[in-house]
């Protein structure tokens, strides 16, 4: 399973994004058989967006066939995207890594509307 982070750095060391939309990178974490197997960071390319920056971005996760996000902070519009393809979203703070294991325990809240 993937999942996407919202990070403030290419990391599993590094903290958690305050904003999904605005977020420098987001890690993208293979998860199997309840350990993390690999990770990639991406440049999140709509954080310099003047407008839209939530709807960009959750396209770009939604291409890399996530099944999950997790972040701080997310908007209306990018959450709404994410739901059309049918990615869950979990509210989550700390590092990329305490997140993923929190993750995987079950330990995070779901975002609902």
């Amino acid at each position: 399973m993937k999942v996407a982070i919202s990070s403030e750095g290419k990391n599993l060391e590094d903290k958690v994004s305050e904003v999904f939309a605005r977020a420098p990178y987001f890690i993208i974490a293979e998860i199997e058989k309840g350990k993390i197997k690999s990770f990639e960071a991406i440049k999140n390319e709509a954080s310099n967006r003047m407008g839209g920056a939530g709807i960009f971005a959750a396209q770009l996760i939604a291409e890399k066939n996530v099944k999950a996000v997790i972040t701080k902070n997310l908007g209306p519009r990018a959450f709404e995207v994410l739901r059309q393809f049918n990615i869950k979203v979990y509210s989550g703070k700390g590092t990329v890594k305490e997140i993923l294991e929190d993750f995987i325990s079950g330990k995070l809240e779901e975002f609902s509307e």
